[in-house]
């Protein structure tokens, strides 16, 4: 049964143990209909390069690590007892590889990895159409499962209990809050509907995320015309329709 994106979207929660961790978070998310998806193109390249050189004035000669957003991240990481050092969140892995060049991996992944970058927060995105009832962000008791690959071939690991993780019906879609997805839920050339999560902690106020998910949207029309976007903020305490 196809999933109402709309719908959908009203249904994504966080748990209150997630909000008693860090009640700075917030999750926008953002559901695109009509998508063109493919492998890495020119549109997509574009936009790489372009949050390449982003990047590099933002961050200049500074750390990484010591850019306000992704120190909160590393923080956040570390109240629910992972090591950002080992499993780094998602936009320093990634703004940690601009020098030697961001990857090059699907125009799709390409379109969100670039606004990650560019706007230094954690962004992913996942198949809609492979998502079983509604997107929860809690912590994990330990039980749920996971699906992954190991030396090539599929494999099923658990959270540790106490984990951050996206979850569905199904099991985990995302561990460690946005360190690694699932590849039940993963982005593939077949891709046409999706769901993009914007994550935000407190050095991140809300403008600034809502320019992130305007950039997102803009490059989603642009490089895929005729799609179909629906937003929403959620936070531990409202929901919020952006449109």
């Amino acid at each position: 049964m196809t999933l109402d994106a709309a719908q959908w979207l009203d249904s994504a929660a966080i748990d209150p143990a997630v909000v008693a961790l860090r009640p700075d978070y917030r999750a926008l998310l953002i559901t695109a209909e009509g998508l063109r998806p493919g492998p890495s193109d020119e549109f997509s390249e574009g936009m790489l390069a372009a949050a390449e050189s982003t990047a590099r004035e933002l961050l200049g000669d500074g750390a990484v690590e010591q850019h306000p957003h992704i120190a909160a991240w590393r923080e956040a990481f570390r109240a629910f007892g992972a090591k950002p050092q080992r499993t780094r969140p998602s936009a320093e892995a990634l703004l940690r590889r601009v020098p030697a060049g961001l990857p090059r991996v699907d125009r799709l992944t390409d379109i969100y990895n670039a606004i990650s970058v560019a706007h230094v927060l954690p962004l992913g995105g996942e198949d809609l159409d492979h998502y079983a009832g509604p997107a929860r962000l809690v912590r994990a008791t330990g039980d749920e499962t996971f699906e992954t690959t190991a030396g090539g071939e599929a494999a099923v690991e658990h959270p540790a209990p106490g984990e951050v993780v996206w979850r569905d019906d199904a099991g985990v879609t995302c561990r460690r809050w946005n360190w690694r997805q699932c590849t039940r839920t993963r982005l593939t050339h077949t891709t046409t509907r999706a769901m993009f999560v914007l994550d935000a902690l407190g050095p991140m106020d809300d403008a600034a995320l809502t320019a992130a998910g305007e950039a997102l949207a803009t490059a989603l029309a642009d490089g895929c015309p005729g799609v179909r976007i629906h937003s929403r903020l959620v936070t531990g305490t409202a929901q919020a329709v952006a449109g």
